[in-house]
């Protein structure tokens, strides 16, 4: 009785089982019964947490200083500067300016918006009486406004009140902390709607592209689109209970990381099951060897990636602490999916998913059986085995020369009104206050100070270069503020009002105006040396918004230095469980940190000779190394699964290009989809979203075109089976190839 008759099945090429025509595949209702209760669950799933991509910004904090952690001294003296102000109020500054000089008009109309900006809603108390340039072409007024979720509307109509019949020749502006909040605020306006559908958009066209069928890449896309709803589901609640800080930034990534990841896990999971529809007639059968052949480097994809997020909750940084657990939530999520859902709707679908290419039961696989491989991945493979030490040397080299780039990295910060891109009223403003005011108006030093110490404190302070005046806040004066000199405070200089320096558990706020602008270098010089110069006046704390910056440039820099090595050792570590394998782990995360230094060379390169950008945030360096070498991780991951899998039967060499000719499409295609997503968070106008959106959009391109394609494959190749040193695949022959290989 042959095979065929007896309803056995036969071995393929590759070493998996092929079913004979003669078997009988599993059919009948229940085994449609799990697969129709996974979709109705994702699509409930759906169902509720569609609604909250709309929702999760309000649960998102951009403030600054909720960045930093609690022990900094900015964030103290912020905390202890609402006792003193009663509120937790954010300053506006409104700023007039005529080119030609004040007329007496426009004092009388700039003296009368007082009373017009106090009456704006979200404004929190008295608006200061106008202050005068000592040019006579500007005067500045100040207005607090409340800290928030309308805090961007009270800055829209405050724009609306300063410029309400203002005279011929005569411009206003809003800018100081308000105003740039307002202007961080409308930039990610546009986050629950524009980039998802970007990024939705872009992972269709692929989809399409690389499937050509009408029905699959809606599949890919809508496990996709319910993985991200139920990871905002569970984001938006943490968030809402204070368990995290989210920010724009944070939500941003997670829209990305969501789609990108989730339709990266599908991919691999589509090639498998259509590999395994040629091997297989039924539908069950075919899923069963599919999931078994992805749901080990999926599920060890997935938890490296986690394993690299969570190693932010070390930073210092509250919105790098917040990344690690969102981005992982993530993360999860989009291997739930992939590996439940997507399984389930191919299940259901079966091979009408893939028409009008159908893999046909019993048919060749065309990428790699045989010598009658076809296609560019073969030809590429044919070019890895003929000339191995070249294909990997080459690129080595040229990655080497484009990492030089990184001498020109510019990372050390950038001001805050360079965080969002383009012009804006409160960046205007801002020119504006620094041609006619000390530069620093607006956004003054805060100086929490002993009650008893406040002369010595004040002698110090104004001693310090870069410091133009010094206020004390009180209580009893129309501004809220009594001058203090070297010889202590002065009195009001608003005639017949009388103050005194208000005093909070002992303690005395003081205001020093720079004469530089808040966010420069200069400005952050003077700061340091006011903290050094302080320090021995008892319990003095310093903040504001040049020592917000210079607190989280310290933080950010601490987190970089700490997190990198400790990313690189755990995504090491399971690397080595993964692959058995003491060389291979080694030599994979060389390869990627070849490519993170390339790809922040060429970056540095870009932003400062193309796109001109000021510089970069110290954490962007920290952001990019995670997400390249997580993912970079990934793509080698994918490969060398497959070539290990391969390598049992058929030798390490032969495994090699086997490997990377049945994983080069998948992985090629995974790889485009991730850099579009990425990609797409260029279309938020923030600094630091599209310096991330580059780097990782350009790594992720290079990884997955060189390192993965060529470098990896041609020098594990080199190598042969000692690449598996010291498991017992790096000894004992295995293939026809095996002697050869020694």
């Amino acid at each position: 009785m042959n095979a065929s008759a007896s309803g056995s099945s036969m071995p393929t090429a590759s070493g998996s089982t092929r079913h004979s025509p003669g078997s009988r595949p599993r059919t009948g209702w229940r085994i449609f019964l799990l697969p129709v209760l996974l979709v109705l669950a994702w699509l409930a799933v759906g169902g509720v947490g569609g609604p909250y991509f709309g929702k999760i910004s309000e649960v998102a904090d951009n403030n600054q200083t909720s960045y930093l952690p609690a022990s900094s001294e900015s964030t103290q003296v912020a905390q202890l500067q609402e006792k003193f102000t009663d509120s937790d109020a954010i300053p506006a500054v409104v700023v007039y300016v005529n080119d030609g000089g004040l007329s007496e008009a426009d004092r009388t109309f700039v003296t009368g918006r007082a009373s017009a900006l106090a009456d704006v809603a979200g404004v929190a108390g008295q608006v200061s009486p106008p202050q005068f340039s000592e040019d006579g072409k500007a005067a500045e007024l100040f207005v607090p406004v409340e800290d928030n979720d309308g805090a961007a509307a009270t800055v829209e109509n405050l724009n609306s009140v300063v410029k309400d019949g203002i005279p011929p020749g005569l411009d206003g502006y809003v800018t100081g902390p308000a105003g740039q909040l307002a202007d961080i605020t409308e930039a990610f306006g546009g986050i629950d709607t524009s980039l998802v559908l970007v990024a939705a958009l872009a992972v269709l066209v692929i989809l399409v592209v690389v499937y050509r069928s009408p029905l699959l890449p809606f599949l890919v896309l809508l496990t996709s689109i319910l993985a991200l709803s139920a990871a905002i589901l569970v984001v938006f609640y943490l968030a809402k209970a204070g368990a995290l800080t989210l920010n724009g930034q944070v939500q941003g990534i997670l829209f990305i990381l969501g789609i990108g990841a989730a339709t990266d896990y599908s991919l691999l999971y589509v090639s498998r099951y259509r590999e395994s529809l040629r091997d297989h007639e039924g539908r069950w059968d075919a899923t069963k060897a599919a999931l078994k052949g992805t749901f080990e480097p999926v599920l060890a994809s997935a938890a490296t990636v986690v394993a690299g997020l969570l190693c932010l909750l070390l930073s210092d940084l509250n919105s790098n602490k917040a990344l690690g657990p969102v981005a992982a939530i993530g993360i999860g999520f989009a291997f739930l999916a992939a590996m439940t859902l997507l399984p389930a709707l191919l299940m259901l679908t079966g091979r009408a998913a893939f028409w009008p290419r159908r893999p046909a039961f019993g048919s060749e696989h065309p990428d790699r059986d045989g010598n009658s491989a076809k296609g560019f991945w073969p030809r590429v493979a044919r070019t890895v085995k003929g000339h191995p030490r070249r294909v990997w040397v080459v690129p080595t080299l040229v990655l080497l020369i484009a990492a030089g780039g990184l001498l020109q990295l510019r990372a050390s910060g950038v001001p805050q009104s360079d965080f969002v891109l383009g012009e804006t009223a409160a960046k205007e403003g801002q020119q504006v206050l620094g041609e006619h005011f000390p530069s620093g108006s607006g956004s003054p030093a805060l100086i929490v100070a002993p009650e008893g110490e406040l002369d010595a404190v004040a002698r110090t302070v104004l001693s310090v270069p870069g410091v133009d005046a010094l206020a004390v806040n009180a209580t009893g004066t129309p501004a809220g503020t009594l001058p203090v000199t070297a010889d202590g405070v002065q009195a009001s200089p608003v005639p017949g009002t009388s103050g005194a320096p208000k005093v909070v558990e002992g303690k005395v706020l003081l205001e020093a105006t720079l004469t530089e602008s808040a966010e420069s270098d200069s400005a952050e010089q003077t700061v340091t040396e006011m903290r050094d110069k302080t320090a021995g006046i008892g319990d003095v704390l310093i903040g504001g918004v040049t020592a917000t910056t210079i607190d989280t440039n310290a933080a950010a820099a601490h987190d970089r230095n700490l997190i990198i090595p400790v990313v690189l050792v755990v995504i090491l570590f399971l690397l080595m469980l993964l692959l058995r394998s003491l060389l291979a782990p080694f030599l994979l995360i060389l390869t990627v940190l070849l490519s993170f230094g390339a790809t922040m060379g060429v970056s540095a390169v870009v932003f400062n000779h193309v796109f001109h950008f000021p510089g970069a945030d110290p954490a962007v360096p920290l952001y990019g190394f995670i997400f390249l070498v997580a993912l970079g991780v990934d793509y080698n991951i994918f490969l060398m699964t497959r070539v290990r899998e391969e390598s049992i039967g058929h030798g390490t060499r032969e495994g090699v290009i086997r490997g990377l000719m049945i994983t080069g499409s998948v992985i090629t295609s995974a790889g485009i989809v991730l850099a579009a997503t990425f990609a797409a968070l260029g279309v938020i106008p923030v600094l630091f979203l599209a310096q991330l959106a580059f780097i990782v959009a350009f790594g992720v391109l290079l990884d997955t075109l060189v390192v993965r394609s060529l470098l990896v494959p041609a020098l594990s190749y080199d190598i042969g089976q000692r690449i598996w040193w010291p498991s017992r695949l790096a000894r004992r022959g295995t293939g026809p190839n095996a002697t050869a290989e020694r």
